[in-house]
C-alpha cells in the first residue's frame, strides 16, 4: 500500500525539533550549512527520470504509470542548496518513496542551452525555460498535474518537514481548493504552543507600522521580515546570518520592519492599505518563516526570500536591491549571471 503523509503529521514534524525523526543522522540540522559554491558538482539521485526533455511525453509516461504528474527540478551544478535537497531530503526513505510513487522527477540545468519542450508544447532552451518559470533561486521545483498545469512551485531549499507538506498538498489536490499557506494554517490550527517573543534587531523600525509609499516615496528601499515566535529558522537567521558585519552593513541602507505573520498587529502596507500583519501576510501568500520581502521606494515588491537562506545568497539579494539591478535585470537569475562577484 502506498505510504501517505497526513497534514497534521507534517506540521508536527515541523515543530518536532531535531531528534533523528526528521534526519537520518541524529543532531544533524538541515537548516545549517555553508552556501559557498561547491567545488564538486551536484549529483542527481539515480531514480530521477532519464528524459529526452520532452515534458509532454514525460507527463504522459508518468500518468501511464499511475502517477499524479511530474516534478521539474531546476538546479545548478555547484549549488549548495541543491546539494542539501539531494543529500538531506532525498536521502529520507519516506520522502523518496512518496515522491517516486506519485511523480517522475526531471532535472533541468538553468544555464543549459539545450532544448526542452514544456508541458504546453513550447520549445526553448533550458535557460529560457528557467527564466520563464521564474526560478530566481535554486533548487526550484515546479509540480505539474495530470493536465499539464502548474500545481505548486517551490523556489529555494525547504527542509524535510516543509517538503513533505508540499508533496501532500499536491498529491491530495489541495491546490485546487486553497493556497499552500492556507493549507498549512489549517494544520497549525490543531496545535497549541505558548507564544514566544521574536528576536529583534537594532535596525528594525518600531511600531506603529506605517509603511505607506503610495503618496510619498520612501528615502530607502524597504525590507519586511515576516517571522513567528518559536521559530528555529528565524533564530538561525538572527543568531548567525544577521550577526555578520557585511550583512548588517547592507541592512543599514534599508528601512526594515519585523512583523509576526500570525499576529493582528495593525500595519499600513506600502500600497497604503490598512491591514494587520496576519492579513497582509496571507494576501502575499507568505507561508515560510522567516520570509523577507523587499520593496522599492515606491512600494513595489522587488524580490522575496521565502526559503532557507545563508550568507552568499542573502548578500547577493541585498546587493541586487541596493544597486537597483532589477531596473536592468528584472530576473535575479540574469543579474547574478552578470555579477558573479556581487
Amino acid at each position: 500500500m502506498m505510504q501517505r503523509f497526513s497534514l497534521t503529521m507534517s506540521i508536527l514534524l515541523l515543530f518536532a525539533g531535531w531528534n533523528g525523526v526528521i534526519l537520518a543522522e541524529e543532531n544533524n540540522d538541515p537548516l545549517v550549512f555553508d552556501d559557498v559554491p561547491l567545488k564538486e558538482m551536484v549529483q542527481h539521485p539515480s531514480w530521477f527520470k532519464e528524459s529526452f526533455l520532452d515534458l509532454q511525453e514525460d507527463l504522459q509516461d508518468a500518468l501511464s504509470s499511475g502517477k499524479k504528474g511530474i516534478i521539474v527540478y531546476f538546479g545548478q551544478k555547484r549549488c549548495p542548496y541543491c546539494r542539501q535537497l539531494m543529500e538531506v531530503n532525498f536521502k529520507q526513505p519516506d520522502i523518496v518513496k512518496y515522491t517516486r510513487d506519485n511523480f517522475d522527477v526531471i532535472g533541468i540545468d538553468i544555464w543549459s542551452p539545450e532544448e526542452v519542450t514544456d508541458p504546453q508544447g513550447n520549445v526553448m532552451s533550458q535557460r529560457d525555460y528557467a527564466l520563464k518559470m521564474g526560478t530566481n533561486f535554486t533548487p526550484s521545483l515546479v509540480f505539474y498535474d495530470s493536465s499539464g498545469k502548474v500545481a505548486m512551485r517551490l523556489r529555494g531549499y525547504y527542509p524535510p518537514y516543509q517538503f513533505r507538506a508540499a508533496l501532500e498538498y499536491v498529491v491530495g489536490e489541495h491546490y485546487k481548493r486553497e493556497p499552500f499557506h492556507v493549507y498549512l494554517a489549517r494544520g497549525d490550527s490543531t496545535l497549541r504552543f505558548e507564544a514566544e517573543d521574536m528576536v529583534e534587531e537594532d535596525f528594525f523600525l518600531p511600531p506603529p507600522y506605517n509603511l505607506d509609499r503610495s503618496r510619498f516615496e520612501g528615502e530607502l528601499p524597504l525590507a519586511v521580515f515576516f517571522e513567528t515566535g518559536n521559530c528555529h529558522a528565524c533564530d538561525i537567521l538572527h543568531t548567525q546570518l544577521l550577526r555578520q558585519p557585511a550583512i548588517q552593513n547592507l541592512f543599514n541602507a534599508f528601512e526594515s520592519v519585523q512583523l509576526n505573520m500570525h499576529a493582528d498587529d495593525p500595519v499600513i502596507t506600502p500600497g497604503g492599505k490598512k491591514s494587520s500583519a496576519k492579513e497582509w501576510a496571507n494576501s502575499l501568500g507568505v507561508f515560510y518563516a522567516p520570509t523577507l520581502i523587499f520593496f522599492d521606494e515606491r512600494g513595489k515588491e522587488i524580490i522575496r526570500v521565502d526559503s532557507v537562506v545563508h550568507f552568499f545568497r542573502l548578500r547577493s539579494v541585498l546587493n541586487y536591491v541596493l544597486s537597483k539591478g532589477y531596473l536592468i535585470h528584472p530576473s535575479f537569475q540574469l543579474w547574478r549571471s552578470a555579477n558573479r562577484d556581487s
